[in-house]
């Protein structure tokens, strides 16, 4: 009971801490509580039952800065490629255990040994009901193949309960986005030259047909767009603060 207790006071400093920080409520098939916080950027935090996600944590590399320490110790860490907006060591020593299972591409195990790699296509069932799958996520058009090269870097789907989220990493809107079903929850990057135009995101969405589109790794693009350029399409997008 004491230990449940100080996992809350933690969650309640996080909260303090981070108070103009959206965090959205979603259920699982079952009933099971998740919720996702936006942090920045690329960076969230999802919690599914107790269990504590982080995904692509910076702290001081990506304005505004992000104290760590202010996060529960995470159970999972995803690290979708070595880019510095994405892959920051000092924020996941800040978030990691020794039973933190840390999961990233091959190049970010390269530099950093405590991660586990995983190449695209493959997958790792973490729990009877946890499944992360590692999927493409690169550039194709002319002149942007240089920043993500194909067969680099990683996507994931994240599976918690038969609640499926996408988290597309650094891509344009590939063909092997074809693939992507049933998902529930999408996180589409949007900013070019390194990732999505307003219009390859709307594409992206309309191929994959999450229920929700979280706009993200966005910097100045005008995301807003792609509610009326989605409207009618079943697809509620909905715009945090992931500049």
């Amino acid at each position: 009971m004491k230990k449940l207790f100080l996992i809350g006071a933690a969650v309640m400093t996080f909260i303090c801490c981070q108070a103009a920080q959206k965090v959205d409520e979603f259920t699982t098939k079952s009933g099971k509580k998740v919720t996702i916080t936006c942090i920045k950027h690329a960076s969230m935090e999802i919690n599914y039952n107790g269990t504590e996600i982080q995904i692509d944590p910076v702290g001081f590399g990506v304005q505004p800065t992000t104290d760590y320490n202010q996060f529960p110790k995470a159970n999972i860490i995803l690290i979708t490629h070595e880019h510095k907006d994405h892959f920051d060591r000092e924020a996941i020593t800040c978030v990691r255990t020794p039973a933190t299972s840390i999961y990233s591409n091959t190049a970010v195990y390269n530099m950093f040994r405590n991660s586990i790699p995983l190449n695209n296509g493959d997958s790792i069932v973490y729990a009877p009901d946890i499944k992360i799958e590692a999927v493409p996520a690169y550039n194709y058009t002319e002149g942007h193949t240089q920043f993500h090269p194909k067969g680099r870097d990683n996507g994931y789907i994240l599976t918690l309960d038969g609640l499926r989220i996408y988290i597309a990493g650094d891509t344009e809107d590939i063909p092997e986005m074809e693939a992507i079903k049933d998902i529930d929850i999408a996180f589409l990057p949007c900013n070019q030259p390194y990732t999505m135009t307003v219009d390859q995101m709307v594409k992206a969405a309309k191929t994959i047909k999450p229920k929700v589109l979280f706009p993200y790794h966005y910097s100045q693009t005008p995301v807003n767009q792609a509610v009326m350029k989605l409207a009618g399409s079943g697809i509620e997008v909905r715009i945090r603060a992931y500049q």
